[in-house]
């Protein structure tokens, strides 16, 4: 397994990783032993970053990935680990809340959930707009000489959160979703992390499934957030499945699965990126790792480029109660 190391500040780590997210419930059930047997596969191949949340499943990710792991040697691992949302009794969304003595609280837990004393990579989920990231930052610095964080990461900023962040402590890298349908990151996000040294994990490289190659109109699932996603609902559906068939037509001529080139894609656009798959069957992790025998030739990524400009996915890639809360997303100063 290639290594690429995340920013000038941060670890080496697998040039792909593994999101354990879809094992808690966010893509309806999920088998507890395959995941456990997933997580041991992508250890075995290679793979030495996972990433978590502590509300993924409120809990019950941690717990996993603590069980999955509780049998090998933690030495060449990284766990990257999201604080900060709030959710109800009834696993609800009630909003993020990162002030330091929240995300002291936050950082408790998840160390206990865990069952480590150092997390690797630890990053605010989301901006929480009442709390200047100044202040979120410097009470996770505090925690960083205390040794109970490594690494300080962030999730779904902008680029002036990205600077203010940077200056109060180094960042390692940025989390933020990124695929053939998801470019947003190319206006100016992934300039200002390259001026400053900070790596990307890109997370949502196959858009929730979306651009698998897997995905089909009579998918559903109870529970299942993707059903609350434009981009998985009604006539935004069918248009973005005709573009997975060309992204179909453009892996067939190169031997591959659209998954598998839809991954390559991310990581041919730098070696400052990781992408991160939300495998959580041992099938889907073979195959996501075969994507790293994938080699794109200049002719392919033209290929892929003109299939998938900027702009081409029909619907938002979060709905827009969601949206709101994304530093990302919020228009360019003029």
């Amino acid at each position: 397994m290639d290594k690429r190391k995340l920013g000038t500040s941060g670890p080496n780590v697998s040039a792909i990783g593994l999101g354990c997210m879809g094992m808690s419930g966010m893509y309806g059930p999920a088998d507890r032993s395959e995941s456990i047997a997933t997580i041991h596969a992508a250890l075995d191949a290679g793979i030495t970053l996972l990433d978590t949340g502590d509300f993924y499943g409120m809990g019950h990710n941690e717990m996993l990935v603590r069980e999955a792991l509780a049998s090998t040697n933690r030495a060449n691992l990284q766990i990257s680990v999201k604080f900060g949302a709030l959710r109800d009794p009834r696993q609800g969304w009630s909003g993020y809340d990162c002030r330091p003595a929240a995300m002291k609280n936050f950082l408790g837990y998840s160390l206990q959930r865990l069952g480590v004393e150092t997390i690797d990579i630890y990053r605010p989920a989301r901006l929480d707009p009442s709390v200047p990231i100044e202040d979120t930052i410097g009470a996770m610095a505090d925690m960083v000489k205390a040794g109970y964080v490594r690494h300080i990461g962030l999730s779904e900023v902008g680029s002036d959160t990205i600077r203010r962040a940077h200056a109060t402590h180094p960042i390692c890298d940025l989390q933020i979703e990124y695929s053939l349908i998801s470019r947003g990151i190319e206006r100016d996000i992934l300039k200002t992390c390259r001026a400053l040294g900070i790596g990307i994990t890109a997370y949502g490289v196959l858009s929730r499934g979306l651009i698998s190659g897997h995905w089909s109109k009579d998918r559903s699932a109870a529970q299942d957030f993707r059903h609350h996603n434009p981009r998985f609902q009604a006539e935004n559906l069918d248009s973005n499945l005709a573009l997975v068939e060309k992204l179909r037509a453009i892996a067939g001529e190169i031997g591959a699965s659209p998954a598998q080139v839809a991954i390559a894609w991310v990581a041919a656009q730098g070696s400052d990126i990781v992408p991160v798959v939300g495998a959580r069957r041992r099938d889907r992790l073979s195959e996501a790792l075969g994507a790293l025998e994938v080699k794109l030739t200049p002719a392919h990524l033209a290929a892929l480029e003109k299939a998938f400009p900027p702009g081409a996915a029909a619907g938002a890639r979060y709905p827009e109660a969601q949206l709101a809360h994304m530093d990302s997303e919020k228009p360019l100063r003029a």
